[in-house]
């Protein structure tokens, strides 16, 4: 009786070549096998990924599989930059959606390997509470001085949140929690300000005493230091990719414009400045210039 030849494992290298050019073979074979995919959550593995859950409201994330390529694809929301993550077997885009972003239809614009495709998503509604709060009342009704102060520093902080620098080489994007405490306000409370409405809350808020340290939950580098009126004292990291992250109201800054910071690095302290009704952290994730629930890049 004939017997099968035993088949001869790859050496490393030559599955590195195999791998390369079914990656080159495969991609955007059909463009409808593509749309199937953007409907899913990128990987078998759902929401164990080591990246932020998927959650397709205003203020979450959108994980769509890109699928293999053979460099990372370069993909946009409009004119922003998209986080996109994996490797060459599998790439996923990280989307941002804008607290302001209707339920609808959504899409990005992608390139890898030569081609471009349009990858569409569907983003559900989402009830947010309201919370009213109390304040100094020059804190909402601005005098021209402190308008002008405002739209200077709005305009410099544009800047700093366009910030695109390529993605750092991290095996995962879930966050510790920067400082221990009771959240006080949740992201995307609807929130009134001495019976005025004002923006829908973009971050988490940490209740902790004036003088906790603060700890980066991912690696990072500092972008921006400054005073802000609303914000007090306030730092930017930049975690690449499109991914910032942004703490407000500090007692106590550690750190300059172009420190590198490790996932655990005491940067920062609470405090009470700017706009606030006492001492806690805001804490805000920005990607593709979109601020998200923070929560979402949390273990799930």
């Amino acid at each position: 009786m004939p017997t099968e030849k035993p088949s001869t494992p790859l050496f490393p290298q030559e599955r590195r070549h195999l791998l390369q050019r079914l990656a080159q073979t495969a991609l955007f074979a059909a463009a409808p096998a593509w749309a199937a995919h953007s409907h899913q959550p990128a990987g078998p593995a759902g929401d164990s990924l080591p990246w932020p859950q998927d959650s397709r409201v205003p203020g979450g994330v959108a994980r769509l599989s890109l699928g293999p390529a053979s460099t990372r694809p370069l993909a946009k929301a409009g004119e922003a930059r998209v986080l996109v993550v994996g490797d060459m077997i599998e790439w996923t885009a990280l989307v941002g959606i804008p607290l302001s972003t209707a339920p609808g239809e959504q899409h990005i614009d992608v390139k890898a390997d030569g081609r471009s495709l349009t990858l569409g998503y569907t983003v559900r509604d989402k009830r947010y509470v309201e919370q009213r709060l109390k304040v100094s009342p020059k804190t909402v009704d601005l005098s021209p001085e402190d308008n002008a102060r405002y739209e200077r520093e709005a305009a410099h902080l544009k800047t700093v949140m366009a910030t695109f620098t390529e993605p750092l080489p991290t095996g995962s994007l879930q966050m510790q929690v920067p400082v221990p405490g009771r959240r006080s306000s949740s992201f995307g409370l609807r929130r009134v300000f001495n019976g005025q409405p004002r923006n829908p809350h973009s971050g988490m808020d940490i209740a902790a005493p004036t003088g906790t340290q603060v700890k980066a939950p991912l690696p990072g580098r500092v972008i921006d230091v400054g005073d802000y009126f609303f914000n007090g004292g306030t730092v930017w990291l930049d975690h690449g990719g499109g991914l910032l992250s942004m703490y407000c109201h500090l007692s106590q800054v550690d750190c300059r414009v172009g420190d590198r910071l490790d996932t655990g690095d005491v940067f920062c302290k609470v405090g009470a400045t700017g706009r606030v009704t006492g001492p806690h952290l805001h804490w805000s994730v920005m990607l593709n210039r979109a601020m998200v629930d923070p929560a979402l890049f949390f273990s799930a």
